[in-house]
């Protein structure tokens, strides 16, 4: 957006707590993000009360600073009324913006509080400019782009998105794209998409290695450049971290945007105290993929963070400008000038005074009492009658009621809340069976008589199945290579796609496919599966994260994956890659053995990108009582790394109802 370049970024900083939030004004932020005390991805900071959401934003208005709330986890049906609820006491208690992920909930929002500002949560696996036009279709004035984008990517997707990019400049990272991590909730029933990963990517693998655990994104070496480039808001990680991290993270950032420079060597040394797991990585940014990024918290990085100073409070003051005027047979004025904000309030008419009247001291003096407030007079004019008297206490009634005017002021306005009718109406079900597959050779004879629509990825798509699988992740930078493998695709036969994101609903219907909503939509309510159903998506594939119930009340032409190793990560870089090429991941026999002995398969996707598997499949055939009981009649089955004969034998397995005779993952009831 070419008139973003004209000012710089927004510096956006976290806060957990009350102490944290204090602790960002003091370091120069300009909005911070922040959690009420449910529905957000970090339920375990401490988040903040309505009450105290409400005094949160007082005060950060008060200093010029924008609040934006965190309502960003996957809801459920039964969840999304109270999810409306909470952005309309949200945006009741004045907050600027909502940071959402879960699309239902957005829409729901859009439609009842359409004058409320949403941006899209980086949980939406938002990285191109494709879903930033779609988002920007939908009342969304913001996208978080995911932090794997590289520099060049990231000059594309601010060239052509039409709305403002917001881009993670230092803290955690995780391994895994936002919003496609499941690891912690298949495996140990903790959803990150919930806000309570339990963080398996920093336990160790093998032979006692950390495969997963990066080091902590610091993209301050860079911040001339990306000024140069029109982000519109860079981003502290942080909202589980101390007051003391937050105030000198954002007080080191504050200067290099006033100074538009890269960080020195002492400000990388205050960022490494602050937090670090052995340093800082760029790597995504720079596109230096390799195990250079990698890192973990050690003791010595601790001990640093130990010595930092304690945070005393917020000491910063607003100066305002005074006027007031005490004169003879007029009430009272008393006026309070902050920027360009301008209130005056009124008071009593003064009376004639007997003995001792009041003086230009005495106004000053009491009306510059300014107390436990934000406040402090920089310059005060007063004009005082001579003769006159007026109580203190009514001077003091004044400045109580000319700082309650200009908080008021600093306010965004009321929005209108507008009724809302929820989805209930869905597609009648079907009975149906799909399949995807990781590569031609699995696609037996018996696979083609029992699947109504097979799907192959798209970069080894060949005309034994009917419909190609996405990539998990397409970049502004591949959009083009995406496109022509999709028209190659549909030359050879290919009819539908299996679409997991947003932005790639449109590069699927150019290339004249059906689109097929697949399970990286992150669909788990109604409201998700209609809005994707009115763009033209069929057959959605709802969130292997929903149990039984919660897939049945959902329903209608949706499917459901009944048997597959579920994907728990996707990963930008290669777990295996050294300096000897990439030989287990070539051949498809990289995997990771965690602490208890489980074998997670690790296979390739297009362009290099790793994708992690669930040490166990989810099997259902011996359950068919269950699925006819929750109505779950269209099935999606997930191929990754069976052979053909194992392919066949999950197939009889389903025709006989009976069970897999190994290990498996259930869907919850």
């Amino acid at each position: 957006m070419n008139d973003q370049k004209l000012k710089k970024p927004e510096l956006l900083c976290p806060a957990g707590s009350a102490p944290a939030l204090d602790a960002a004004i003091e370091g120069g932020a300009n909005a911070i993000y922040l959690g009420g005390t449910a529905m957000n991805a970090r339920i375990h900071a401490g988040n903040f009360t309505p009450v105290a959401l409400r005094e949160a934003v007082k005060k950060a208005h008060a200093y010029g600073v924008k609040i934006y709330l965190t309502l960003n986890t996957l809801v459920t049906d039964y969840e999304l009324p109270a999810f409306l609820e909470a952005a309309w006491d949200a945006s009741e208690a004045g907050v600027d913006a909502l940071i959402v992920a879960d699309i239902g909930g957005a829409v729901a929002i859009h439609r009842a509080i359409p004058d409320l500002e949403l941006h899209a949560s980086t949980q939406m696996s938002g990285h191109n400019s494709e879903m930033a036009k779609q988002l920007q279709s939908l009342g969304f004035s913001r996208m978080v782009a995911a932090r794997e984008i590289s520099e060049e990517n990231l000059k594309l997707l601010l060239q052509n998105s039409p709305i403002e990019t917001e881009l993670f400049v230092h803290g955690a990272l995780c391994v895994c794209h936002s919003g496609q991590c499941l690891f912690s909730s298949m495996v140990g029933g903790r959803s990150g998409n919930r806000g309570e990963c339990a963080q398996p990517c920093r336990l160790p693998y093998g032979n006692g290695s950390y495969p997963l655990s990066l080091k902590d994104l610091s993209l301050a070496n860079h911040i001339p450049k990306l000024i140069s480039l029109g982000v519109s808001s860079l981003k502290i990680e942080g909202r589980m971290k101390s007051p003391e991290y937050v105030r000198d993270v954002t007080a080191v950032f504050r200067r290099l945007l006033d100074e538009e420079r890269a960080a020195n060597a002492r400000e990388m040394q205050i960022l490494t105290d602050a937090f670090s797991r052995q340093g800082f990585t760029d790597g995504y940014f720079t596109g230096k993929l390799d195990s250079s990024m990698l890192g973990v918290r050690r003791e010595a990085d601790k001990e640093s963070s130990r010595r930092v100073l304690s945070f005393a409070g917020l000491a910063k003051k607003v100066e305002l400008d005074l006027a007031a005027k005490i004169c003879r047979e007029k009430p009272a004025t008393m006026t309070l000038k902050n920027g360009d904000l301008t209130v005056t309030v009124s008071g009593e008419v003064p009376q004639a005074a007997k003995t001792a009247p009041l003086t230009k001291e005495d106004v000053v003096r009491s009306l510059s009492r300014m107390g436990g407030t934000p406040y402090q007079i920089a310059n005060a004019t007063v004009t005082v009658d001579e003769g006159v008297m007026l109580p203190i206490s009514r001077l003091n009634d004044l400045r109580r009621r000319a700082v309650e005017a200009l908080d008021r002021a600093q306010m965004p306005p009321k929005r209108e809340r507008l009724p809302i009718t929820w989805h209930t109406e869905t597609p009648a079900p079907k009975d149906c069976r799909t399949a995807r597959f990781y590569r031609p050779e699995q696609i037996t004879q018996q696979a083609r008589d029992y699947f109504e629509r097979i799907f192959l990825p798209l970069d080894v798509y060949a005309p034994l199945a009917d419909g190609v699988v996405l990539p998990a992740v397409i970049f502004d930078g591949e959009i083009p290579k995406v496109r022509r493998q999709l028209q190659l695709a549909k030359e050879q036969g290919a009819k539908w796609a299996l679409v997991g994101n947003l932005g790639y609903l449109k590069l699927a219907q150019d290339a004249g496919l059906t689109p097929v909503g697949d399970y990286r939509l992150n669909i788990t309510n109604r409201e998700s599966a209609a809005f994707y159903r009115s763009l033209g998506l069929e057959d959605p594939v709802l969130s292997p994260e929903l149990t039984l119930p919660q897939l049945r009340d959902i329903g209608g032409g949706s499917q459901t994956i009944v048997y597959g190793r579920i994907p728990l990560m996707t990963l930008e870089r290669c777990i295996s890659k050294s300096k000897d090429g990439c030989r287990l991941c070539e051949q498809g026999k990289q995997v990771l053995i965690d602490r208890k002995g489980a074998v997670f398969p690790v296979l390739r996707e297009q362009d290099h990108r790793n994708i992690v598997y669930n040490s166990l499949p989810t099997a259902m055939p011996d359950r068919m009582d269950q699925l006819a009981k929750y109505q779950i009649r269209s099935w999606h089955f997930l191929f990754s790394v069976e052979t053909p004969e194992e392919v066949d034998s999950v197939i009889r397995a389903y025709q006989k109802g009976m069970p897999l005779g190994r290990q498996v993952r259930r869907i919850g009831s």
